[in-house]
């Protein structure tokens, strides 16, 4: 069964072996290969007798650890005895044991000679690995150290501590691939990269956990996440890599909006977030990967800008970048999508040309919506609490300012909330009151919650409202359009964006 194994091995760990083997059930609904951590038991010997039975009655490939607490793992027990626990896993039907190689070069040539006869009389290979709790460093020197070994397995984890981490691992499953059967991973968020494109790159297999809180390592993703969302067990050397960069990152909605599009329109691609601290970080991982493009947050929107070889008029003129390409040159070509998330939904409902326009807020988000909406024809005013930052945008927009206390006294065609008011957990609720409503129409860039207290009050008073999820959705299937060249599947990416935001309250 090694010989072909599935790409995703789900790790089960447990305080109880009852509480184990109820786990390892759950995982069989859409896995077949497991992790058993017996080291995570008080009594890993205690677990043996279940683990036998339950893989006589389940058609599963097993991976049997019990890793030592000086090595990082929890078993307190000495090196006999962990020897003793794997030997015996593998005789309950455990096709692999994982040993770490600080055990493997502890034991005495004849002490691990003995054991590695004994597991193949038992029909089981073995793994051994090497973990870097810390930091990503001379992991070609690591791969040697277990080589030495000759296992059937050579298994490197480092930690992600930058994008460009993953690299390093990368390159190390590319390169010896061919040769031996290896593993490597980069622990931590930073490391998703290489949890999922591991075997993409070659590696036997990739580890992920039963679900939320359940993980055995920092950064491992839940089994249902690496298929449904990442799809990690059907990349291949031909799918498009894509990601959304920032920190923090790990809640954007954007992988779940842009690979639902991609299977909708049954495109070799998938997107990943990436945290990232730095912008040269980022390159460092788009151009050696290669990447095929990139969504970027702030501040790399604006630090982005001096790498690009081509820009749109869009990023020239509002000097933000959100959204990259990657060139078949291997350089950077920078749009802006925040233009068209705010555009679209707008002209669908109203005539831009001539409207009246008042956008709240000064930041990045409003230089989107003014710029792009003066470019429409719209007269924008440009609303702030500090005036002086809503004078300097509207004078580069060639947009007009208006004092806040003045609102009141003005009709709009259209008020568009660009401040954090209302979003979830804000200590602001509204940008405005209710007095200061005077308009047709309502548009609120926050998505969360999806009816913000300033949607809430525009309805009550029979106003028109657009929501933040449908400038989420339309900038992205603007970015959609520039990576595939494709028409985006729009009601898709909105539903499942919606289903989510629901979900999470």
């Amino acid at each position: 069964m090694t010989s072909r194994l599935p790409k995703i091995c789900v790790a089960i760990q447990a305080n109880t072996p009852a509480e184990m083997f109820s786990r390892a059930a759950l995982a069989l609904k859409d896995a077949r290969f497991l992790e058993f951590r017996l080291d995570s038991l008080a009594s890993p010997t205690s677990a043996l007798p279940r683990l036998k039975r339950f893989l006589a009655e389940h058609n599963v490939t097993a991976i049997a650890t019990c890793r030592r607490k000086p090595n990082s793992g929890s078993f307190t027990g000495s090196l006999d005895e962990e020897l003793s626990i794997l030997l015996k896993a593998a005789r309950a039907g455990c096709q692999i044991v994982d040993l770490e190689i600080e055990s493997a070069e502890e034991a005495a040539p004849a002490q691990l000679e003995n054991f590695r006869g004994a597991l193949r009389k038992a029909g089981a290979q073995l793994i051994v690995s090497f973990h870097d709790f810390s930091r990503t460093r001379a992991v070609e020197r690591a791969a040697d150290r277990i080589a030495s070994f000759a296992p059937d397995f050579v298994k490197v984890v480092a930690t992600a501590q930058t994008l460009s981490d993953n690299l390093a691992v990368l390159r190390l499953v590319e390169d010896r691939s061919a040769s031996s059967r290896i593993l490597g991973i980069a622990m931590g968020e930073e490391g998703l990269v290489s949890r999922v494109l591991g075997p993409r790159a070659g590696g036997a297999f990739t580890f992920a956990s039963l679900g939320d809180g359940t993980e055995t390592a920092p950064g491992q993703v839940t089994a249902k996440t690496m298929r449904a969302l990442y799809s990690a067990h059907n990349l291949n050397s031909e799918t498009r890599i894509f990601g959304v960069a920032g920190n923090p990152i790990a809640h954007s909605l954007s992988p779940l909006m842009h690979n639902t599009a991609f299977k909708r329109e049954a495109l070799n691609a998938v997107l990943l977030p990436l945290k990232t601290r730095t912008v040269q970080d980022l390159l460092n991982l788009m151009l050696e990967l290669p990447m095929a493009g990139a969504a970027v947050t702030m501040p790399l929107k604006q630090e982005v800008m001096p790498h690009l070889a081509a820009m749109d008029a869009l990023v020239e003129r509002i000097g933000a970048c959100n959204t990259l390409r990657v060139g078949g040159d291997l350089k950077l070509h920078g749009y802006n999508t925040d233009v068209a998330g705010v555009v679209r939904p707008l002209e669908r409902r109203i005539k831009l040309k001539g409207a009246r326009i008042a956008v709240l807020g000064a930041g990045g988000a409003a230089h989107a919506a003014v710029f792009g909406l003066v470019d429409q024809g719209a007269e924008v005013f440009v609303i702030n609490r500090t005036h002086e930052n809503a004078v300097a945008l509207a004078r580069s927009a060639k947009a007009k300012a208006l004092k806040h206390e003045q609102l009141a006294r003005h009709h709009f065609d259209a008020i568009i909330n660009s401040t954090p008011c209302g979003m979830k957990d804000s200590k602001q609720a509204l940008p405005v009151s209710e007095n200061e409503l005077n308009t047709n129409l309502v548009f609120d860039m926050v998505y969360n919650p999806l009816e913000t207290p300033l949607l809430k009050l525009a309805k009550s008073r029979g106003i028109a409202t657009i929501s933040g999820l449908e400038m989420f959705v339309q900038q992205g299937a603007r970015q959609f359009e520039i990576w595939t060249g494709k028409t985006p599947p729009e009601d898709e990416m909105r539903r499942v964006v919606e289903r989510e935001l629901k979900r999470r309250g």
